[in-house]
């Protein structure tokens, strides 16, 4: 078994579900992110979903794409966020870390390299947003030999083919996108996702974890009624906002401490759904 699915059956037998933020590596500082992390898991995260810097992220709102440009002008590239990936296992060993990115930096390094670099780094699954499933095989199949997983979105414009598709690569979990459009979109309609969220299930045991729109303990537990887990990005990296390198430790520490309250809202609503 695989980090995720360790900490998935983990959850299922304590009848928790999973609370996975998103945070773009090396925002807003890269001397701040792994004490980032280990925040972030000391506040209730089960996973962490970890955003590699790209200066085209076509699936990102201004939230995350100005964070990506923070993590850029820090001088944070793919490489280096392995190595604050890799930092953060010498203290973590149980943790599950995902990396959500885009494939042109990946094709750079070449798909050999960036699963060796993933492995050596102790990454559990990689979320590349524009690689279609149907081309997916051959990464996928790589990403397995080095007990890794990939993870797939699903939205509710995914066509059944596609879908179909997703459901023979994804592992790990199914990240399903409530909104349509791009991160940090507006309203959230929980009825809505909680239909799609059963009718998944009728077709996969993999976990549905659901994403995008979710800002507070009210739509977190709303969401966790129907899904196996939450991710939150944007009401979390918006803390950052007007932040990077050259910010003092105070003003980083104030942002972080922010986020982690956030994170006790988030993971005490989760809880009380047990």
């Amino acid at each position: 078994m695989t980090r995720i699915e360790t900490a998935f059956e983990s959850l299922k037998q304590q009848n928790k579900k999973a609370l996975i933020p998103y945070v773009m590596a090396g925002d807003p500082s890269p001397d701040s992110f792994v004490g980032l992390m280990h925040d972030l898991v000391n506040h209730g995260a089960n996973m962490i979903e970890v955003g590699l810097p790209f200066s085209d992220p076509m699936a990102d709102g201004p939230t995350v794409a100005l964070a990506g440009e923070r993590a850029l002008a820090g001088g944070t590239s793919t490489h280096q966020a392995l190595q604050m990936v890799k930092k953060f296992r010498e203290t973590d060993s149980t943790t599950p870390v995902i990396l959500m990115g885009y494939l042109n930096p990946i094709e750079i390094i070449g798909y050999d390299e960036f699963i060796r670099l993933c492995d050596d780094s102790g990454v559990d699954g990689v979320l590349v947003v524009d690689l279609p499933p149907a081309e997916s095989g051959d990464f996928v199949q790589r990403l397995a030999e080095h007990n890794m997983n990939k993870i797939f979105l699903l939205s509710p414009t995914t066509l059944p083919e596609r879908r179909k598709q997703v459901m023979t690569h994804c592992g790990g979990y199914i990240y399903y996108v409530s909104l349509k459009g791009v991160t940090g979109s507006a309203s959230l309609d929980t009825a809505a996702v909680g239909e799609q969220v059963q009718a998944i299930k009728k077709e996969t045991d993999l976990p549905i974890c659901v994403g995008f729109g979710i800002r507070d303990g009210q739509s977190a537990a709303a969401i966790g009624q129907y899904a196996d887990g939450v991710i939150v990005g944007s009401e979390l990296v918006k803390n950052f906002t007007g932040l990077d390198s050259n910010s003092s430790q105070e003003e980083i520490a104030a942002a972080q401490a922010k986020i982690m309250e956030k994170m006790d809202e988030l993971r005490q609503a989760l809880d009380q759904l047990a």
